[in-house]
């Protein structure tokens, strides 16, 4: 058969004997796959999970664990924070891009603090500890962190600053090899076996099977070669991640990120994509991508970051995620950290979640404009920023950009500069059309029967901006509605 016939939907009929039956039927076990495995098993439904590996976890169990989560939970009140649905709400629209699904944040939002409590209830833990230095995630086991620019400019003058990262408690954590994901997992899996969900691993979905209404009542699949047939009698819920390491998706929907996938893993595929766009269904927010820049927060804030002009561009004291999408998208990957030899000093000796993000500077000078020939800028394309820049900061502001006052103090010298440029990589934000059900929408805005998608293999909350713990947020709260949808 040809690529396209092998990702076409195959009739019931075709199938003589099916392999596998459940009443629902959910492909991947990461962690939209598993709270829509524990939701369905708890409305009732026999549940059997398709993993592709030979283990639960998925991207989630390897991330930082970050759930994106507000509007007054018990332990943003433990610590002190006020939040509201609402204000939640009015952080979230100005942070997640344009063209955003208003409804799903709306939803999200009103109702964050019951999903805290059922993870929770399912035994995720969470530390009453609030980390509130610049980092890309709590270094030991705080449970609550600003996770998405919320209390930098321009979103602190929007809403009320929340801190709404909050992070399952780990021991013994090492950041970018061992952290908080695996403490989602974990607790969530356990839930899910107790319930008495099933699990077939080593099993690849291949294309989905239709009967002759065209609906959905299973999938076809390949273990180690072999064709498989599951039937599902309620419905599919497709859980199978992003399409990060697919090349020509990615070259075809979001080519910024060509040659420069993270914080995924190779089964991001976007195979769930690919078998319901064969169905008809509809896509949204295919070219929106999360990108990370691999530069150490303190360090960050403390100097200024500039483009390839010479020009600052964001404030350095915002989400790194932030900087890392303004730096690919808006810079063309050009970017140059410019500290100071007092700042640089004071960065180094303070205790911070990303040491593996440090390097020697690329360069150090004397003076400004012997860092601004040796860096290969314009001349004064260097020396005026620092002027404008320093010229405010004496007075502890910076009009231009919005960083807080902190973190502003003159640029002094001897100094040094960073060499940046490259270092972003990302993960696709865009996928499958869902409604708050989490039902697949077709292209003609009609719910697919029998057709459940929850994770990055849909177009969640984020419709260009990011948060860190959006992510394993609408995957978790999405994956929740699947499970109970396809029970129905």
């Amino acid at each position: 058969m040809s690529d396209a016939a092998k990702i076409r939907p195959l009739r019931a009929d075709a199938i003589a004997a099916w392999d596998f039956e459940a009443d629902v039927v959910v492909a991947g076990y990461g962690i939209a796959g598993v709270c829509a495995a524990i939701e369905a098993a708890r409305a009732g439904a026999e549940v059997l999970i398709l993993e592709r590996t030979g283990g639960w976890g998925g991207a989630a169990a390897m991330a930082g664990g970050f759930i994106y989560l507000g509007g007054g939970t018990p332990l943003q009140q433990a610590l002190g924070f006020e939040d509201t649905p609402e204000n939640m709400e009015t952080f979230l629209q100005a942070a997640l891009g344009p063209g955003q699904d208003r409804a799903k944040i709306a939803d999200y939002c009103q109702n964050s603090v019951e999903h805290y409590n059922w993870l929770v209830s399912c035994g995720v833990p969470f530390k009453e500890e609030f980390w509130g230095e610049p980092g890309w995630e709590p270094p030991h086991d705080e449970g609550l962190m600003y996770s998405g620019g919320e209390n930098a400019a321009p979103f602190n003058a929007i809403a009320k600053p929340a801190p709404r990262g909050h992070v399952p408690q780990m021991a013994d954590k090492k950041i970018g090899a061992k952290s908080g994901g695996y403490m989602l997992m974990k607790p969530l899996a356990d839930t899910a076996e107790s319930l008495g969900v099933g699990v077939e691993y080593d099993i690849r979905i291949r294309r989905l099977v239709i009967d002759e209404t065209d609906r959905v009542v299973g999938v076809l699949a390949t273990r180690f070669g072999k064709e498989v047939a599951i039937r599902a009698e309620h419905g599919v819920v497709l859980a199978t991640g992003s399409f990060a390491y697919h090349q020509q998706m990615i070259e075809a929907y979001a080519p910024r990120l060509i040659g420069r996938p993270a914080a995924a893993i190779e089964e991001h595929d976007g195979i769930g994509i690919l078998v319901a766009q064969a169905l008809g269904a509809e896509l949204a927010h295919m070219d929106a991508t999360e990108v990370a820049f691999f530069g150490d927060p303190q360090l960050l804030a403390r100097g200024i970051l500039v483009n390839g002009r010479g020009q600052r561009y964001i404030p350095e004291d915002t989400y790194p995620g932030r900087i890392g999408q303004a730096t690919l998208i808006q810079q063309d990957n050009q970017a140059f950290l410019v500290i100071d030899e007092e700042s640089l000093e004071a960065a180094l000796a303070t205790v911070t979640s990303t040491p593996f993000f440090r390097q020697p500077p690329t360069w150090a000078a004397e003076t400004v404009a012997e860092l601004e020939s040796d860096m290969g800028l314009p001349e004064r394309a260097l020396q005026g920023t620092v002027e404008c820049y320093n010229l405010h900061a004496v007075d502890g502001k910076d009009p231009l950009l919005g960083k807080k006052p902190q973190w502003v103090k003159p640029i002094g010298t001897p100094l040094a500069a960073f060499d940046m440029r490259g270092f972003t990589a990302g993960f696709t934000l865009g996928g499958l059309r869902t409604d708050l059900d989490s039902r697949v929408l077709h292209v003609s805005g009609e719910p697919i029967p029998g057709l459940f998608a929850a994770g990055r293999c849909t177009s969640g909350l984020c419709a260009g901006g990011y948060v860190s713990g959006a992510s394993l947020g609408d995957g978790s709260f999405y994956g929740r509605r699947a499970g109970r949808a396809a029970a129905k």
